[in-house]
């Protein structure tokens, strides 16, 4: 396979590899709200059924569903997490395999390069140490 389909391939995959993060990144938000959620439910249930507070039946409800609703954005959302892991894993694994197979070259190796200043035409002279610009 020719280098230039290989990285086509490689850039292909780094783009999925960034679109799962940003999947993980909104799971792991989701999955914060939820267990923020989760949480206030528990302590508005808890603090009523100890008499701490009087809420009235809708409030009750709505601290049941906030427990409830809570637990399945969680749920739903550690299961994308997952999945999204591991598919990320496997084409972190694909692009590595693919980066192998190019055949790269070590800086130095085969042709060497002639003797040119570096681009904007400056050169340095070793033996004066003076910088000239041409």
């Amino acid at each position: 396979m020719p280098n230039d389909e290989l990285r086509d391939q490689i850039s292909r995959i780094e783009t999925d590899i960034e679109d799962y993060a940003i999947t993980l990144d909104g799971c792991r938000k989701a999955m914060l709200l939820s267990k923020v959620a989760i949480g206030a439910g528990i302590i508005s249930l808890s603090a009523y059924l100890l008499g701490a507070i009087w809420l009235n039946a809708v409030a009750v409800i709505g601290a049941m569903a906030a427990v409830i609703g809570g637990v399945v954005v969680f749920g739903s959302n550690l299961t994308t997490s997952n999945q999204a892991t591991s598919a990320m894993a496997a084409l972190e694994k694909r692009r590595a395999e693919l980066i192998n197979m190019i055949h790269l070259r070590t800086v130095g190796e085969g042709d060497e390069l002639p003797n040119r200043p570096p681009s904007g035409g400056v050169s340095l002279h070793r033996e004066s140490g003076n910088v000239q610009c041409k």
